[in-house]
């Protein structure tokens, strides 16, 4: 006799800071034990400061989140993360090679490693020519992007970026044709781009990373729903157009199209993606029946519709996962408003080093255009535009591996506060997934024996503890008998043939009706 254990949970925690809640929807723990009781919440406490968020503080912070349909068109929850992530990592590349020319015929990169690159008809013009290339398309994401930032009239990190390319190309161009006035800044223009090109790829990556968790939710829709007229006839209609008030047919393995109460039948509903148990809940008449759930029993329940497309709890899920990618944390806002500071304080350097070069000199010459030049080009923040989206693109990176879902950035830089963490969860803290945990048998029958007649007899179920069962089998190298007249006793097991022998597997209801008595080894192990 084998017994399974939950190993799924999923826990709301919420990081209280500044009287804000940064809900992170997580599904990754440990441990096992009781888990009857679904969808609790847990609250992880920063300095000892919690409150909670009305539904009218939450509809404040949220962006209007407009309807959508089933299935795959959830996909198109949001803009097209997966586009820019491609777009940047094609321009890294393709700036990236061709910067290899650039830096090898540099003059000034030739002068420090003392080296002499071949000199050939044409060959003062690699460096110019290429550079031209790749200032236009690499460069161009970042100029499109200040050119926004100064219609808003708010110059931050993209104006900054632009600002010093911009500069450098054009001091760079005119040294072609007025050597006199100095040394190019060709390598320093190509390399600020990639750099900056490199540090936005990883950043839409971390986007796309995140938001790979609302496709996953999403998915959870199914494009059709089974429609029940009064008169008992049944239609098949797109979920999308599912109202409130239906009476829908949910038949085994289907999912659920529409939040409802169920008003006629019972079965077991697989709401692991959305509460994380993952023991299925036997519900009946009046239960509550989410979107996106999976009838995972063997009977069919017909429900009334009480909430459809942007009603649904899943709905709601998918909402603050949307959100979160469109909002920033603190500490990306602080290097936001850094990169405005510093946008003004190259500006106004600049201005000072042009004045007091100019009277220095005696006039405004090519010396002095060297120097504001210069200034501009290093007041760009190479490590400010590449650090934030890597720390970023490891947090979201990681976070999202794990199964957790970041309703606000702002969470992640709260997060670094927190020192005691409190689950308000009765029972397990779990992974996502059932599995064989302990296993007990009488004498004679090794438990290696007895998994493999339970996988047998549950070879073909997809109930999530059969393929617990036949998980543990394979992972363990069990071979596995084949099974005959397989039959599936309703609400209490399955049955069938081994080696000419009866296998029962089931539950103490199927004990009940086979009118037998556990061994004592087997009625104090299922007691622990």
């Amino acid at each position: 006799m084998s017994t399974t254990t939950d190993t799924s949970t999923s826990v709301n925690v919420h990081a209280c800071s500044c009287c804000r809640i940064c809900s992170l929807e997580e599904a990754s723990s440990h441990g096992h034990g009781d888990d009857s009781m679904a969808g609790h919440d847990g609250h992880a406490m920063a300095n000892s400061a919690t409150t909670t968020m009305t539904d009218n503080d939450m509809a404040d912070e949220h962006a209007e989140h407009k309807g959508h349909g089933a299935g795959d068109k959830h996909a198109d929850h949001g803009p097209d993360h997966n586009g820019h992530e491609t777009m940047f990592r094609k321009r890294f590349f393709i700036a990236t090679a061709l910067s290899v020319p650039v830096l090898f015929w540099s003059q000034t990169i030739q002068g420090w490693f003392n080296y002499s690159a071949p000199e050939f008809p044409g060959s003062e013009l690699i460096v110019p020519v290429v550079a031209t290339f790749i200032f236009i398309y690499g460069g161009f994401p970042f100029l499109s992007m200040a050119t926004f930032e100064l219609r808003k009239r708010q110059p931050a990190m993209m104006t900054l970026i632009s600002l010093a390319i911009t500069v450098a190309y054009g001091f760079s161009m005119l040294t072609v044709f007025l050597p006199s006035i100095g040394e190019d800044f060709f390598w320093e223009l190509v390399t600020l781009i990639d750099i900056m090109l490199f540090g936005h790829w990883m950043e839409m990556k971390s986007v796309r990373q995140a938001s790979g968790a609302l496709g996953a939710l999403a998915k959870l829709m199914p494009d059709t729903a089974d429609v029940e007229a009064p008169d008992g006839t049944v239609t098949t209609i797109p979920a999308i157009e599912l109202d409130q008030g239906q009476t829908i047919l949910i038949r085994p393995g289907a999912s659920v199209p529409a939040d409802g109460i169920i008003i006629d039948g019972e079965s077991d509903f697989d709401e692991a993606l959305i509460t994380g148990e993952s023991r299925p809940v036997k519900k009946g008449v009046d239960a509550t029946v989410i979107a996106g759930t999976v009838n995972s029993g063997s009977g069919a329940v017909r429900a009334k519709v009480t909430a459809t497309g942007d009603d649904t709890a899943l709905s709601g899920i998918m909402k603050l996962v949307a959100a979160a990618e469109a909002s920033k944390s603190p500490t990306q806002l602080l290097a936001d408003r850094a990169a405005t500071f510093l946008f003004y304080a190259a500006v106004i350097a600049a201005a000072l080093t042009a004045l007091v070069w100019t009277l220095i000199y005696g006039g405004f010459d090519e010396r002095t255009i060297a120097r504001v030049v210069t200034v501009l080009v290093i007041a760009c923040p190479h490590a400010l535009g590449l650090a934030i989206p890597l720390v970023v693109s490891n947090t979201t990176a990681v976070a999202a591996e794990n199964g957790i879902l970041i309703s606000k950035r702002a969470a992640i830089d709260t997060a670094r506060n927190l020192n005691v963490v409190v689950f308000d969860k009765t029972g397990t803290l779990t992974t996502g997934q059932m599995g064989v945990a302990e296993m007990a048998t009488v004498e004679g029958v090794t438990p290696e024996r007895a998994l493999a007649l339970a996988a047998a007899v549950e070879g073909d179920s997809e109930h999530p503890m059969a393929r617990a069962i036949r998980t543990s089998a394979d992972e363990r190298d069990i071979d596995v008998p084949a099974p005959e007249s397989f039959e599936a006793l309703k609400g209490r097991g399955v049955r069938a043939t081994i080696d000419g022998s009866d296998v029962f597997v089931g539950g103490p209801r199927l004990i009940e009706s086979l009118k037998l008595e556990l061994p004592q080894i087997l009625a104090e192990f299922s007691n622990v």
